[in-house]
């Protein structure tokens, strides 16, 4: 992995590149860094939620998920290096797995609302789908290996479950799109 950050204000992206964990510099704007600054909100919104009431083993969980995103966020920051592998996916689809089998089955689409944990969980559920459109993007224009977008793929899921499982930790229940409400 390319050299740790010493100091913050390097001045070297004053012309509209930064660099790469390789030694390599690309525009600012680059499908590469569009994905590396999409993973790293997404993991900013993950500690936002990390702030809120939840169950201690799924605060662990989702502490995990935020070294996975640093990790994935390393991944793309070098052309051609892997550190997100089929176990990190297979985990996702482990937690997947266990927090939807204590949840009533969906007859109706829900809201992203509730609970304020709840909700967080959604904004990192869209923030994660975001940084899957943008892996996706990069993995057209550049050789990428599929386990990030796997990843990604798995975790946007597992914040809509988890989205479930906090409105209920709450004392609540998801919030429903009920489609013959009058409008206007």
């Amino acid at each position: 992995m390319g050299n740790r950050l010493s100091k913050i204000a390097t001045r070297t992206g004053d012309k509209g590149t930064t660099g790469l964990g390789d030694g390599s510099r690309v525009d600012k704007d680059s499908a590469r860094i569009a994905s590396l600054g999409d993973v790293d909100e997404l993991n900013s919104f993950v500690g936002l939620l990390l702030c809120e009431p939840m169950p201690a083993e799924l605060r662990e969980e989702l502490i995990t998920i935020q070294h996975d995103l640093f990790d994935l966020g390393g991944e793309l920051c070098i052309p051609g290096y892997q550190l997100i592998t089929d176990a990190h996916v297979i985990r996702l689809d482990d937690l997947l797995e266990k927090y939807n089998a204590d949840l009533p089955v969906l007859q109706e689409f829900i809201l992203p609302a509730g609970a304020r944990a709840a909700s967080i969980a959604h904004v990192c559920r869209t923030v994660c789908r975001r940084a899957e459109r943008s892996i996706v993007t990069l993995g057209k224009a550049e050789a990428i290996n599929e386990h990030p977008r796997q990843y990604v793929n798995r975790l946007s899921d597992l914040m809509f479950v988890l989205s479930r499982v906090l409105n209920r930790f709450a004392g609540g229940t998801d919030v429903l799109w009920q489609h013959e409400r009058k409008r206007g």
